[in-house]
């Protein structure tokens, strides 16, 4: 039952279609809420009502809802649920993954902490290209480091909120292997730093620092989100499971503005913690492997006093027999407290069918006659799927397909924002807005083609070390850099247009400031020309970019 402060209508619209668990799950009002989703149970539909029911009732203002999701598409369908269901009524909230908020309150802050608003952020690639460079540079490779296992160990270190000072502390001073991934991983954070960059789990541990240095700026986000929402909370790593912990604080009255109502303080003068209502599955967290802590969900009713636990049991998306199997699974998991069992009033439903296979072959033969035999009693193809557990496995798949005649497409591929000529076009944006960037001006040095080869590149760079500089800054000093003619005059063409789009970029629009690029560079006209194929349609990758933005 809901022990709100304001009435709740059981006759309500947004109460309909759902099940006794599911609705009370929807008008719970409490401190903390536990939600124990199982799969296909309509989880997406209660934490979407829940909080449209708060706004409806003017339990809460758009703005001091944050909602967090694990992937941008989650965070877009909740956006638009929320809104079918209450309309322009939902504009304000902050509904995003615990990246996109961490960014905003990145940017808002970073005068703060010295960062410009215009900080960079570094995708894997690009923290892999830096990583690679520095390996060369200190000949790390002859101690077996590589750039991805050097990635994997930084990302799992900031994901455990340590930095290059703290995992000092740690490492045996007599390990050569340790002492140089040390070397590395503190030239690296100077890197980024010199780059007014951060990478990509840079931004939540840094917004864990910045609430901890400036506790005057977590308690403004204290004030404004009054209710936080967190969904598959059993994927939250050491990281994210602090910033929600700040967050959710009480507080302190010495950070309360005298303005503020008497009705919202406590008997201590401040104000009390945010709710917090998380959903989440112990039996399907599936990502250790990238530092999520199943700890985190287990243990969240000993980390929040006052907490309800609701369990969704009733699944909407499979038959019973697909549920008996799974509960039989799960049943074998090491930890049973947050115990469920799954069930549907879909049927039985067809009997599983299990098959292995000696090969990979024998398992592709089976496939493709499962299908076979399908479409031979009326399934049209594009009704048949099948998932696999690496890429490896599809070159058996494949093979055997074609040799049977089943057509096919093959979901995935490079993604868009990660197609070369994408990622040159937003080099580009980038160098124009961060001058300090170093690997988005290298990235664009000779893109296109302006003869401008590796052995000048490194000059540059050489210089750039020697003097303190940032790229940007050592090719406007080119005339020092004893290059050849031809190649001085390019680059300081080079440097000259980038800097007259540089002066423009802060009060233009974005899109102009990329058309300007475009037709400074000649980037798209010299793709447009080509006679390859493959750069036609880059060319329309290109123009893609320039319509959605």
């Amino acid at each position: 039952m809901s022990d709100s402060l304001f009435p709740i209508d059981t006759s309500d619209p947004l109460l309909e279609g759902l099940n006794p668990q599911q609705r009370d799950a929807v008008v719970h009002r409490g401190p903390a809420l536990l939600i124990v989703a199982g799969a296909g149970s309509g989880k997406t539909a209660v934490l979407t009502r829940r909080i449209a029911l708060l706004l409806k009732n003017r339990e809460a203002w758009p703005s001091q809802i944050l909602a967090i999701t694990f992937t941008n598409k989650a965070a877009a369908e909740m956006r638009e649920r929320i809104g079918n269901y209450i309309g322009d009524e939902a504009r304000g909230m902050w509904i995003s993954t615990f990246h996109s908020a961490c960014v905003r309150i990145l940017r808002n802050e970073a005068p703060r902490f010295g960062f410009p608003t215009a900080f960079t952020i570094y995708d894997s690639a690009d923290q892999k290209s830096l990583i690679k460079r520095i390996i060369k540079e200190f000949e790390a490779d002859s101690l077996g480091l590589t750039p991805g296992g050097v990635s994997s160990k930084m990302s799992k270190l900031k994901n455990e909120l340590i930095d290059p000072d703290s995992y000092a502390s740690q490492i045996n001073p007599n390990d050569p292997n340790e002492v140089m991934f040390l070397d590395i991983f503190r030239r690296y954070t100077d890197e980024l730093r010199r780059a007014n960059a951060f990478d990509f789990d840079d931004l939540i541990s840094q917004t864990v620092f910045l609430f901890r240095a400036f506790p005057e700026i977590r308690a403004l986000y204290q004030r404004r989100f009054r209710h936080v929402l967190v969904d598959e909370y059993q994927d939250t790593n050491k990281a994210q499971y602090e910033l929600i912990h700040e967050l959710t604080r009480p507080v302190r009255p010495e950070h309360v503005p005298t303005e503020t109502a008497p009705a919202l303080l406590n008997e201590s003068g401040g104000i009390d913690a945010a709710t917090i209502t998380v959903v989440g599955d112990s039996d399907q967290s599936i990502y250790a492997f990238r530092g999520a802590d199943i700890r985190n969900i287990l243990e969240f009713r000993e980390d929040f006093a006052g907490t309800r636990v609701i369990v969704l049991e009733q699944n909407y998306r499979s038959t019973q027999n697909i549920l008996d199997a799974a509960n039989a699974v799960i049943g074998n998991n090491f930890d049973t407290s947050m115990s469920k069992k799954l069930f549907s009033d879909r049927g039985a439903g067809e009997s599983i069918a299990g098959f292995t296979g000696v090969t990979q072959h024998d398992e592709a033969q089976f496939v493709a006659n499962e299908i076979t035999a399908l479409h031979d009693g009326g399934m049209a193809y594009r009704d048949v799927a099948v998932f696999y557990r690496t890429n490896a496995q599809t070159r058996a798949l494949e093979e055997v397909l074609m040799r049977e005649g089943v057509p096919y497409r093959l979901i995935g591929g490079t993604k868009f924002y990660e197609r070369a000529e994408i990622k040159d076009v937003v080099a580009y944006l980038t160098a124009v807005a961060n001058e300090d960037d170093n690997l988005a001006h290298r990235r664009i040095l000779n893109t296109p083609k302006r003869g401008i080869g590796d052995v000048s590149e490194s000059a540059i760079q050489r210089f750039a070390d020697d003097n303190g500089l940032s790229f940007r800054a050592a090719l406007r000093q080119v005339d020092n850099l004893g290059l050849g003619a031809k190649v001085t005059a390019t680059i300081r063409e080079f440097v000259a247009t980038l800097d007259r789009i540089s002066e423009i970029a802060p009060t233009a629009k974005v899109v102009d400031v990329l058309m300007a690029i475009l037709e400074a560079t000649g980037y798209l006209i010299i793709l447009k020309d080509s006679r390859d194929p493959q750069d036609n349609a880059r060319a329309e990758n290109v123009e893609e970019l320039v319509g959605q933005t």
